[in-house]
């Protein structure tokens, strides 16, 4: 486990270098990560104050589409990719809540999220962790933690959030995730959420967040178009509300603060694979 509080890490963490899974968890209030991680929450504070809601948004995201996946559907495999580092309400637990019987892979590549990840396999007999890059389709789904945990024969709801906007490529994203839908069987759930520039007077602080993000030791953080969002679902039929700002999607209640542009500069969807049509 990391313990960055005494100033040392394991030697195949670079602290160097921010990481994706750890500037999330400093955002989120966790203690696992260093003082490169937390400097790029903070210059991003100085233009945006409100940086923390990005993680907090896509988080609570995640955990209510992970209880309508577990309640409103009859699927039971879960393929969470760019898992991330623990915090309150992983996947694995909201939806094994839920769904005793529910299987859960996580996939991640991040040196500090292996260390973690593993250890989720000695607690868990039906979660189970993938060293592995999300980038490559075939590679994931290959896998043989997938082929021998899950059933690809039978629905998946495969999780996406807060991980494609990290791909520079601007077709890869699309590109990934159409290797993705592609070996999916029908009946199967997608969740992602994305930065998103809403290409109106919001989108001088995606602009400015996004050219932090890449600028930093992090180096990534892009904020799309709605048009280049929806590519992500290729074919699927959307859920509604559709593709909106995260904290929209199905939420608990009505917002009583004053909504920020930061929760405006955030979406996300779930969509559902149909059968073809004959």
């Amino acid at each position: 486990m990391v313990q960055p509080t005494d100033g040392r890490a394991p030697a195949h963490i670079d602290t160097t270098k921010a990481s994706i899974a750890r500037v999330y968890d400093y955002a989120l209030g966790g203690k696992d990560n260093y003082e490169v991680d937390r400097a790029v929450i903070e210059r991003i504070r100085a233009v945006a104050p409100e940086v923390n809601q990005f993680a907090l948004d896509n988080r609570a995201f995640l955990v209510r589409a992970a209880r309508f996946v577990a309640t409103r559907t009859a699927i039971t495999q879960f393929l969470d990719c760019g898992s991330g580092l623990p915090t309150a309400e992983n996947t694995h637990q909201v939806v094994q809540r839920l769904r005793p019987d529910a299987r859960v892979v996580y996939v991640d590549n991040d040196p500090t999220v292996v260390a973690h990840g593993r250890a989720l396999l000695e607690d868990n007999e039906l979660t189970r962790f993938l060293a592995a890059d999300l980038r490559d389709p075939g590679g994931v789904l290959d896998d043989p933690t997938v082929q021998q945990f899950l059933d690809l024969d039978r629905p998946v709801a495969l999780f996406q959030v807060g991980t494609l906007h990290h791909v520079a490529d601007e077709d890869g994203p699309a590109r990934i995730m159409a290797g993705y839908l592609d070996r999916l069987p029908a009946g199967s759930v997608v969740v992602v959420s994305h930065f998103f520039d809403p290409e109106n007077d919001d989108s001088e602080l995606a602009r400015r967040v996004e050219d932090l993000l890449v600028h930093s030791p992090m180096g990534s953080g892009y904020f799309r178009t709605m048009a280049r969002i929806r590519e992500l679902f290729g074919g699927l039929d959307l859920v509604e509300p559709g593709i909106v700002a995260c904290h929209r999607w199905w939420p608990e209640g009505p917002q009583l603060t004053p909504e920020n542009a930061v929760q405006r500069c955030v979406v996300g969807g779930v969509g559902i694979k149909h059968p073809p049509q004959r």
